[in-house]
């Protein structure tokens, strides 16, 4: 880091890294996306090099930004452990950018994520469920929950649990439609599922394992909520997660013995990043939820 670079504008340039957007940033500094602009191009001038690729979707760090932040964050840490005045000793500031599919972050974690940030006021946590991957490497996040462990040496990588999937539907569909007494009578039935092209792994791809014709998958989407509320709707059937299915008391579980398949969730984050104090306290809150509701995940 070139002497004399103003500290405050490394703490824009962090924002934006961390955000991804001018305009969320200045949110999180609580100035204009104007003021943060500004900063960032003292910044690049200070240090003579580009940090950021600007396009459609916001900013994404160059290589020279990635090896900027990995700066600023040591700096940053080393400031959060100087004692502030009417701050409690043992606060935790600062963000945590956590990736996960949609299933674990809408109906497992999000609710629960309140409940610590009551004892630090200046942690922020952001959920980001969009249907891609994530890339830790290019930190567009802190923390990724998927159901496939990284071969990159660089991430820790940890089983965090199994969960079972199993078929859903209503009541008022199982009545009124042809029975299903045992495996193969799925496959004259309607479901929903996935866009065909926009599975973009292959632990994702689980109908098929099921016994479930791709001709029958007529209800496509990205999203496992939009899944769920066609089969509650009473139009069809689907596969879904247990822990999602179990918040829907009107949903029933067809042939539980012999229609489910399980896949696991792995925690992944950066090694040099383990011990960054609120990153490493999310990943401990993370492992306890879970283990706390693990016959929930596996029923």
């Amino acid at each position: 880091m070139k002497r004399g670079l103003d500290w405050r504008n490394l703490q824009f340039f962090l924002a934006v890294a961390r955000s991804g957007s001018l305009s969320e940033a200045g949110r999180l500094m609580g100035v204009d996306h104007v003021t943060v602009a500004r900063h960032i191009t003292s910044l690049e001038e200070s240090v003579g090099k580009i940090l950021f690729e600007r396009h459609q979707r916001g900013y994404a760090l160059t290589r020279y930004g990635e090896d900027l932040l990995a700066v600023a964050e040591e700096i940053d840490q080393k400031a959060l452990q100087i004692p502030k005045a009417n701050s409690p000793a043992s606060g935790l500031a600062g963000i945590v950018r956590i990736s996960s599919l949609e299933g674990f972050s809408n109906f497992f974690l999000a609710r629960r994520i309140a409940s610590l940030l009551s004892s630090h006021p200046t942690l922020t946590v952001e959920l980001l469920t969009i249907q891609q991957i994530i890339a830790l490497s290019r930190r567009q996040a802190d923390i990724a929950v998927t159901v496939t462990p990284s071969s990159d040496n660089r991430f820790i990588c940890e089983k965090l649990t199994a969960y079972t999937l199993g078929i859903y539907a209503t009541r008022d569909y199982l009545s009124r439609e042809k029975p299903i007494r045992k495996p193969s009578d799925i496959s004259d039935h309607l479901f929903a599922g996935y866009v065909d092209e926009m599975i973009f792994m292959r632990e994702l791809d689980y109908l098929e394992e099921l016994g479930v014709s791709r001709r029958m998958v007529r209800i496509q989407n990205s999203s496992v909520q939009a899944q769920m509320a066609a089969v509650r709707s009473g139009v069809c059937l689907s596969a879904l997660p247990a822990f999602v299915a179990a918040g829907c008391p009107d949903l029933i579980r067809v042939l539980p013995d012999e229609l489910k398949i399980q896949r696991h969730y792995w925690l992944n984050l950066r090694a040099d990043e383990q011990s960054v104090p609120r990153i490493k306290y999310l990943c401990d809150f993370i492992r306890q939820e879970v283990e706390k509701e693990k016959e929930c995940f596996l029923s």
